[in-house]
């Protein structure tokens, strides 16, 4: 039977999005480039999300590259008025599916255009700024100049709000001095937690956390500890993942991403999932 979603909500960007969101990355083709597998199954699991209560959608024009946009633009267009769709800028891929940087000025007002003409939109909801040190991992460096575009963008009437991917504090920093930066997207699960004390100063800012790869990403998370408790409640390991995601903080957002239906449904079911004291004990530890 299909999942319907708690009600837990945060304000994102001014607008209150359910807590556990979808990330539309893994709709695109193996490695995240090309077309999906199956093009009818991809628009089955971006309807069912919609239908179950999800409001925030994370996707980006180098996802594809320019597959995830369309897909979503096929499937739900028009959208629905409370639906927050959440993109990135600042990378681009090459023929051959590396991930590159693309954070000339030129570059950065390319890629909000291509999203807006992918996804139907006139002006996007929330545009992050993809910092592309390491890949996957925040390295330090001026913001400034790229994040001056977006912030002309966002006048211009193209950007509605502004956020950063992989960015350390220091850049969170400098970007707030530019711009009002409503979320941060970093790498953040309950084995890689080296972005605790920025969550929680974020939460005190009121700022959203969006944590990538919130179940591991390209190499699935692995605990004995998470398969022992989430056998002793009745549920996946990675249903608790995400269930200790949503209780370590309210500033929180969770987009989990997945090419089945049914197992979008089984990470919507972990917003209903009560991890007692002991359990959470246990996780915290990992």
């Amino acid at each position: 039977m299909p999942t319907a979603i708690v009600d837990d909500s945060f304000f994102l960007a001014g607008r209150p999005v359910r807590r556990l969101g979808y990330g539309a990355m893994q709709l695109a083709g193996p490695g995240v480039f090309g077309p999906p597998k199956d093009h009818s199954g991809a628009i089955a699991v971006l309807r069912a999300a919609i239908d179950a209560g999800v409001n925030h959608i994370d996707t980006s024009d180098f996802y594809g590259p320019q597959v995830t946009n369309r897909l979503i633009r096929e499937a739900l267009a028009p959208y629905p008025d409370d639906l927050v769709i959440v993109t990135k800028v600042g990378a681009r891929r090459d023929g051959a599916g590396a991930w590159l940087p693309a954070m000339a000025p030129a570059q950065l007002r390319q890629a909000v255009h291509d999203n807006l003409r992918n996804l139907g939109l006139d002006r996007l909801d929330i545009v992050n700024l993809r910092v592309m040190g390491d890949i996957h991992a925040p390295s330090e460096g001026s913001i400034e100049p790229e994040l001056t575009v977006l912030a002309e963008l966002q006048r211009e009437g193209l950007v509605r709000s502004i956020g950063l991917s992989n960015a350390t504090a220091s850049q969170i920093e400098e970007g707030r001095r530019i711009a009002d930066i409503v979320c941060v997207q970093n790498m953040y699960n309950i084995a890689h937690r080296d972005d605790d004390a920025l969550i929680d100063d974020l939460a005190a800012k009121g700022i959203a956390y969006v944590p990538f790869f919130p179940l591991g990403g390209f190499t699935p998370l692995q605990s004995s500890t998470l398969s022992e408790v989430a056998a002793g409640l009745d549920a996946t390991p990675m249903q608790v993942a995400l269930a200790w995601l949503l209780r370590r903080s309210p500033n929180l957002l969770l987009i989990p991403g997945t090419a089945s239906v049914a197992h979008l449904h089984e990470n919507l079911a972990a917003a209903a999932l009560e991890l007692p004291a002991e359990a959470m004990a246990a996780l915290n530890a990992i």
